[in-house]
Protein backbone atom coordinates (compact mmCIF):
# COMPACT_ATOMS: atom_id res chain seq x y z
CA UNK A 1 0.00 0.00 0.00
CA UNK A 2 2.86 2.24 0.69
CA UNK A 3 4.48 1.61 -2.72
CA UNK A 4 0.31 2.29 -4.51
CA UNK A 5 0.53 5.72 -2.40
CA UNK A 6 3.86 6.73 -3.54
CA UNK A 7 2.88 5.92 -7.12
CA UNK A 8 0.03 7.64 -7.01
CA UNK A 9 1.64 10.97 -5.42
CA UNK A 10 4.20 10.76 -8.13
CA UNK A 11 2.02 10.44 -10.83
CA UNK A 12 -0.10 13.32 -9.48
CA UNK A 13 3.37 15.61 -9.28
CA UNK A 14 4.20 14.63 -13.10
CA UNK A 15 0.67 15.23 -14.44
CA UNK A 16 1.06 18.82 -12.27
CA UNK A 17 4.22 19.30 -14.35
CA UNK A 18 2.87 18.71 -17.37
CA UNK A 19 0.17 21.41 -16.74
CA UNK A 20 2.31 23.95 -15.91
CA UNK A 21 4.46 23.12 -18.95
CA UNK A 22 1.82 23.21 -21.45
CA UNK A 23 0.41 26.24 -20.11
CA UNK A 24 4.10 28.02 -20.48
CA UNK A 25 4.32 27.05 -24.08
CA UNK A 26 1.18 27.74 -24.92
CA UNK A 27 2.09 31.40 -23.36
CA UNK A 28 4.91 32.01 -25.60
CA UNK A 29 2.90 30.84 -28.74
CA UNK A 30 0.13 33.76 -28.34
CA UNK A 31 3.02 36.47 -27.19
CA UNK A 32 5.46 36.07 -30.63
CA UNK A 33 8.73 38.54 -30.11
CA UNK A 34 8.86 41.37 -32.76
CA UNK A 35 12.39 41.69 -34.46
CA UNK A 36 13.78 45.27 -34.00
CA UNK A 37 15.35 46.59 -36.92
CA UNK A 38 17.31 49.24 -35.24
CA UNK A 39 18.58 49.46 -31.52
CA UNK A 40 19.72 52.60 -29.85
CA UNK A 41 23.95 52.35 -29.02
CA UNK A 42 22.93 53.08 -25.14
CA UNK A 43 20.82 50.59 -23.08
CA UNK A 44 20.68 52.40 -20.01
CA UNK A 45 16.74 51.93 -18.30
CA UNK A 46 16.35 54.79 -16.45
CA UNK A 47 17.07 57.11 -19.36
CA UNK A 48 15.70 55.08 -22.16
CA UNK A 49 12.52 54.03 -21.33
CA UNK A 50 9.94 52.12 -23.83
CA UNK A 51 8.35 54.76 -25.56
CA UNK A 52 5.34 52.43 -25.31
CA UNK A 53 5.37 53.26 -21.60
CA UNK A 54 5.59 56.99 -22.00
CA UNK A 55 2.28 59.45 -21.70
CA UNK A 56 1.35 60.78 -25.27
CA UNK A 57 2.30 64.23 -25.73
CA UNK A 58 0.54 67.59 -28.29
CA UNK A 59 1.79 70.50 -29.53
CA UNK A 60 -0.56 73.21 -30.51
CA UNK A 61 0.45 75.55 -32.52
CA UNK A 62 -1.44 78.28 -34.23
CA UNK A 63 -3.12 76.74 -37.30
CA UNK A 64 -1.54 72.63 -36.94
CA UNK A 65 -2.00 70.30 -33.71
CA UNK A 66 0.44 67.54 -33.95
CA UNK A 67 -0.12 64.40 -31.48
CA UNK A 68 2.98 62.40 -30.42
CA UNK A 69 1.87 58.83 -29.83
CA UNK A 70 4.62 56.83 -28.84
CA UNK A 71 4.68 52.49 -30.50
CA UNK A 72 6.75 49.50 -30.14
CA UNK A 73 9.67 49.93 -28.14
CA UNK A 74 11.00 53.44 -28.90
CA UNK A 75 9.17 54.43 -32.35
CA UNK A 76 6.63 57.49 -33.02
CA UNK A 77 3.92 57.75 -35.04
CA UNK A 78 2.26 61.03 -35.06
CA UNK A 79 -0.98 62.38 -36.12
CA UNK A 80 -0.71 66.25 -38.26
CA UNK A 81 -4.36 67.79 -37.68
CA UNK A 82 -5.45 71.16 -39.54
CA UNK A 83 -7.31 72.84 -37.18
CA UNK A 84 -9.80 75.14 -39.68
CA UNK A 85 -10.93 71.53 -41.52
CA UNK A 86 -10.84 69.12 -38.74
CA UNK A 87 -9.09 67.00 -41.84
CA UNK A 88 -6.14 64.82 -40.47
CA UNK A 89 -3.21 63.06 -41.62
CA UNK A 90 -0.65 60.10 -39.87
CA UNK A 91 2.87 59.75 -40.19
CA UNK A 92 3.83 55.67 -40.06
CA UNK A 93 0.69 54.38 -38.06
CA UNK A 94 2.47 51.49 -36.89
CA UNK A 95 0.02 50.85 -34.60
CA UNK A 96 -3.10 51.74 -36.33
CA UNK A 97 -5.59 50.74 -33.88
CA UNK A 98 -4.08 54.10 -31.53
CA UNK A 99 -4.49 56.29 -34.35
CA UNK A 100 -8.28 55.49 -34.94
CA UNK A 101 -8.65 55.80 -31.75
CA UNK A 102 -7.56 59.20 -31.72
CA UNK A 103 -9.36 60.40 -34.43
CA UNK A 104 -12.91 58.96 -32.63
CA UNK A 105 -11.87 61.11 -29.99
CA UNK A 106 -10.38 64.26 -31.93
CA UNK A 107 -13.83 64.08 -34.30
CA UNK A 108 -11.09 64.31 -37.19
CA UNK A 109 -11.54 62.90 -40.60
CA UNK A 110 -8.34 61.18 -41.68
CA UNK A 111 -7.49 61.79 -44.96
CA UNK A 112 -4.04 60.84 -45.37
CA UNK A 113 -1.10 58.94 -44.44
CA UNK A 114 2.49 60.09 -44.62
CA UNK A 115 5.12 57.15 -45.06
CA UNK A 116 8.55 58.15 -44.22
CA UNK A 117 10.22 54.78 -45.13
CA UNK A 118 9.03 50.96 -46.17
CA UNK A 119 10.48 49.70 -42.41
CA UNK A 120 8.21 47.29 -40.76
CA UNK A 121 8.47 49.52 -37.63
CA UNK A 122 6.93 52.51 -39.70
CA UNK A 123 5.26 50.67 -42.14
CA UNK A 124 3.85 47.78 -41.04
CA UNK A 125 0.63 49.28 -40.17
CA UNK A 126 -0.69 50.36 -43.36
CA UNK A 127 -2.23 47.55 -44.31
CA UNK A 128 -4.24 47.08 -41.41
CA UNK A 129 -5.21 51.08 -41.34
CA UNK A 130 -6.72 50.77 -44.48
CA UNK A 131 -8.87 48.11 -43.44
CA UNK A 132 -10.42 50.33 -40.77
CA UNK A 133 -10.67 53.82 -42.54
CA UNK A 134 -11.81 53.90 -45.89
CA UNK A 135 -10.32 56.44 -48.93
CA UNK A 136 -7.36 56.37 -47.28
CA UNK A 137 -4.66 58.19 -49.38
CA UNK A 138 -1.15 56.70 -48.50
CA UNK A 139 1.93 58.41 -49.46
CA UNK A 140 5.40 56.88 -49.96
CA UNK A 141 8.49 56.77 -52.29
CA UNK A 142 8.95 53.27 -52.01
CA UNK A 143 6.53 49.92 -53.83
CA UNK A 144 8.12 48.02 -50.70
CA UNK A 145 5.83 50.00 -48.44
CA UNK A 146 2.18 48.40 -47.96
CA UNK A 147 -0.96 49.89 -48.90
CA UNK A 148 0.91 52.41 -51.27
CA UNK A 149 -1.41 54.23 -54.15
CA UNK A 150 0.16 57.64 -54.27
CA UNK A 151 4.00 57.50 -54.84
CA UNK A 152 5.39 61.32 -54.45
CA UNK A 153 8.98 62.61 -55.75
CA UNK A 154 10.71 65.40 -54.56
CA UNK A 155 9.19 68.58 -54.20
CA UNK A 156 5.86 67.45 -54.80
CA UNK A 157 3.31 68.87 -53.08
CA UNK A 158 -0.42 68.35 -51.48
CA UNK A 159 -3.16 69.57 -49.19
CA UNK A 160 -4.12 67.99 -45.94
CA UNK A 161 -7.12 70.44 -44.92
CA UNK A 162 -5.19 74.18 -45.40
CA UNK A 163 -1.91 72.82 -44.70
CA UNK A 164 0.81 72.27 -47.57
CA UNK A 165 3.19 68.92 -47.26
CA UNK A 166 5.97 69.15 -49.44
CA UNK A 167 7.75 65.45 -49.92
CA UNK A 168 11.53 65.63 -49.84
CA UNK A 169 13.44 63.12 -50.88
CA UNK A 170 16.27 61.68 -48.84
CA UNK A 171 17.65 58.56 -49.67
CA UNK A 172 20.57 56.86 -47.66
CA UNK A 173 18.72 54.78 -44.43
CA UNK A 174 16.96 53.68 -47.86
CA UNK A 175 16.65 54.44 -50.48
CA UNK A 176 13.28 55.51 -51.24
CA UNK A 177 13.10 57.52 -47.60
CA UNK A 178 11.36 60.58 -47.65
CA UNK A 179 10.40 63.58 -44.89
CA UNK A 180 7.63 65.60 -45.39
CA UNK A 181 7.95 69.06 -44.74
CA UNK A 182 4.55 70.86 -43.65
CA UNK A 183 3.54 74.76 -43.39
CA UNK A 184 0.47 76.69 -42.55
CA UNK A 185 -0.91 79.02 -45.47
CA UNK A 186 0.95 82.25 -43.28
CA UNK A 187 3.84 79.62 -42.80
CA UNK A 188 3.90 80.80 -39.35
CA UNK A 189 3.59 77.04 -38.46
CA UNK A 190 6.71 75.12 -39.94
CA UNK A 191 7.08 71.47 -39.13
CA UNK A 192 9.04 68.25 -40.66
CA UNK A 193 8.63 64.68 -40.11
CA UNK A 194 11.84 62.79 -40.74
CA UNK A 195 11.53 59.72 -40.11
CA UNK A 196 14.97 57.76 -39.82
CA UNK A 197 16.86 60.55 -41.85
CA UNK A 198 17.39 62.98 -39.01
CA UNK A 199 17.27 62.36 -35.46
CA UNK A 200 17.90 64.52 -32.61
CA UNK A 201 21.53 64.42 -32.05
CA UNK A 202 21.63 62.12 -34.69
CA UNK A 203 20.86 60.64 -37.85
CA UNK A 204 19.86 57.18 -39.03
CA UNK A 205 22.15 54.38 -40.36
CA UNK A 206 23.39 54.43 -44.22
CA UNK A 207 21.86 50.68 -44.81
CA UNK A 208 20.89 51.75 -48.44
CA UNK A 209 22.74 54.75 -49.20
CA UNK A 210 26.57 56.24 -48.70
CA UNK A 211 27.99 58.98 -47.25
CA UNK A 212 27.38 61.63 -50.23
CA UNK A 213 23.81 61.05 -49.85
CA UNK A 214 23.36 61.26 -45.90
CA UNK A 215 25.15 64.65 -46.32
CA UNK A 216 23.18 65.72 -48.99
CA UNK A 217 20.00 64.95 -46.91
CA UNK A 218 21.01 66.85 -44.09
CA UNK A 219 23.38 69.56 -44.77
CA UNK A 220 21.76 70.82 -48.20
CA UNK A 221 18.29 69.94 -47.90
CA UNK A 222 17.23 69.74 -44.27
CA UNK A 223 19.52 72.59 -43.61
CA UNK A 224 17.66 75.07 -46.07
CA UNK A 225 14.38 74.84 -44.48
CA UNK A 226 14.10 77.28 -42.23
CA UNK A 227 16.03 77.05 -38.27
CA UNK A 228 12.52 77.71 -36.20
CA UNK A 229 11.00 75.02 -38.42
CA UNK A 230 9.78 71.47 -35.51
CA UNK A 231 11.93 68.23 -36.02
CA UNK A 232 9.93 65.30 -35.44
CA UNK A 233 11.72 62.05 -35.75
CA UNK A 234 11.07 58.35 -35.97
CA UNK A 235 12.47 56.88 -32.89
CA UNK A 236 13.31 58.32 -29.03
CA UNK A 237 17.28 58.22 -29.46
CA UNK A 238 18.17 61.22 -28.30
CA UNK A 239 20.24 60.77 -24.82
CA UNK A 240 22.20 58.48 -26.65
CA UNK A 241 22.76 60.49 -29.44
CA UNK A 242 23.86 63.40 -27.41
CA UNK A 243 25.67 61.26 -25.33
CA UNK A 244 28.07 60.17 -28.80
CA UNK A 245 27.99 64.32 -30.13
CA UNK A 246 29.70 65.03 -26.57
CA UNK A 247 32.23 62.56 -27.58
CA UNK A 248 32.75 64.33 -30.52
CA UNK A 249 32.24 67.99 -29.45
CA UNK A 250 33.07 67.82 -25.26
CA UNK A 251 33.05 71.94 -25.43
CA UNK A 252 29.77 72.94 -27.54
CA UNK A 253 28.08 74.26 -24.63
CA UNK A 254 24.45 73.70 -26.52
CA UNK A 255 25.08 70.32 -26.86
CA UNK A 256 25.56 69.68 -22.71
CA UNK A 257 22.15 72.19 -22.10
CA UNK A 258 20.96 69.89 -24.63
CA UNK A 259 21.92 66.81 -23.16
CA UNK A 260 20.83 67.51 -19.29
CA UNK A 261 17.48 68.33 -20.72
CA UNK A 262 17.07 65.45 -22.48
CA UNK A 263 18.40 63.32 -19.68
CA UNK A 264 15.55 64.84 -17.09
CA UNK A 265 13.04 64.74 -19.74
CA UNK A 266 13.68 61.08 -20.19
CA UNK A 267 13.65 60.43 -16.30
CA UNK A 268 9.93 61.74 -15.97
CA UNK A 269 9.15 59.49 -18.85
CA UNK A 270 8.27 62.03 -21.46
CA UNK A 271 9.38 62.48 -24.96
CA UNK A 272 12.33 64.78 -26.53
CA UNK A 273 10.59 65.96 -29.60
CA UNK A 274 10.67 68.20 -31.22
CA UNK A 275 13.42 69.60 -31.88
CA UNK A 276 14.17 72.44 -34.51
CA UNK A 277 16.33 72.25 -37.60
CA UNK A 278 18.26 75.38 -35.70
CA UNK A 279 18.91 73.32 -32.69
CA UNK A 280 19.91 70.68 -34.45
CA UNK A 281 22.39 72.45 -36.57
CA UNK A 282 24.10 74.16 -33.25
CA UNK A 283 24.85 70.55 -31.90
CA UNK A 284 23.86 67.51 -34.09
CA UNK A 285 27.57 66.32 -35.48
CA UNK A 286 26.07 64.57 -38.50
CA UNK A 287 24.85 68.25 -39.78
CA UNK A 288 28.06 70.38 -38.95
CA UNK A 289 30.26 67.95 -40.41
CA UNK A 290 31.57 71.38 -42.13
CA UNK A 291 32.47 72.69 -38.43
CA UNK A 292 36.23 72.89 -37.52
CA UNK A 293 35.20 71.55 -33.71
CA UNK A 294 33.92 68.35 -35.48
CA UNK A 295 36.35 67.49 -39.00
CA UNK A 296 39.35 68.02 -35.87
CA UNK A 297 37.78 65.05 -34.07
CA UNK A 298 37.82 63.14 -37.47
CA UNK A 299 40.97 63.41 -38.44
CA UNK A 300 39.83 65.24 -41.93
CA UNK A 301 38.96 68.71 -43.38
CA UNK A 302 36.71 67.04 -45.97
CA UNK A 303 32.98 67.17 -44.98
CA UNK A 304 31.84 63.83 -46.90
CA UNK A 305 34.55 61.88 -45.22
CA UNK A 306 33.80 63.60 -41.98
CA UNK A 307 30.17 62.02 -42.21
CA UNK A 308 31.73 58.54 -43.01
CA UNK A 309 33.56 58.90 -40.05
CA UNK A 310 31.35 60.08 -37.18
CA UNK A 311 28.69 57.41 -39.14
CA UNK A 312 31.06 54.61 -38.53
CA UNK A 313 32.47 55.50 -35.25
CA UNK A 314 28.97 55.92 -34.01
CA UNK A 315 28.10 52.63 -34.80
CA UNK A 316 30.03 51.28 -32.58
CA UNK A 317 30.05 53.70 -29.76
CA UNK A 318 29.88 52.32 -26.41
CA UNK A 319 29.28 55.84 -23.74
CA UNK A 320 30.28 55.69 -20.66
CA UNK A 321 27.89 56.30 -17.88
Amino acid sequence: MIASARRARLSSYRLGDLKKLITARLSRLHTPSRPRLHTPTLHTPSLLRAASTMSRSTVDLGHMTIKLLPALSDNYMYLLIDKSTKQAATVDPVKPEHIVSAVESEGLHLSTVLTTHHHLDHAEGNEKLVSMVTGLTVCGNDDRIGALNKTVKHNDQFKVGSLTVTCLETPCHTKGHICYYVTSEDLSDKVVFTGDTLFVGGCGRFFEGTPEQMHHALCQVLSSLPPDTGVYCGHEYTVSNLLYAQHVEPDNKALSEKLQWAKDKRERDTPTIPSTIGQELSFNPFMRVSEASVQNHCKTTDPISTMKFLREEKNGFKPKM
